[in-house]
């Protein structure tokens, strides 16, 4: 199943640009580590309502709940987490 994190940032995330990157690196390796289930395709910088937008694979929602959780606490984000259809396969299913 595919999923989509759509996360934002919040003012205490990090002070400067700089830190983003190692901050990224902790959140992404706790992920890689605590939900082995996830599989991540692709991630996106947006200049929207989110800043990140990550697209996810998993067999298990509680893995992606897991790493939505870990985004949040780690990430000090919030997030919002959609299961994503191929366009393709939600035509065929009208």
């Amino acid at each position: 199943m595919v999923y989509v994190i759509l996360s934002r940032f919040s003012p205490e995330a990090f002070r400067n640009p700089k830190d983003f990157k190692k901050l990224a690196e902790e959140v992404s390796g706790k992920i890689k580590s605590e939900c082995p289930g996830v599989r991540w395709r692709e991630s996106y910088a947006t200049m929207g309502r989110f800043d990140v937008v990550d697209i996810v694979e998993s067999d298990d929602p509680k893995q992606i709940e897991r790493a939505a959780m870990i985004i949040r606490g780690s990430g000090h984000s919030t997030t919002e987490t959609l299961a994503a259809t191929g366009w393709q396969d939600f035509l065929s299913m009208l």
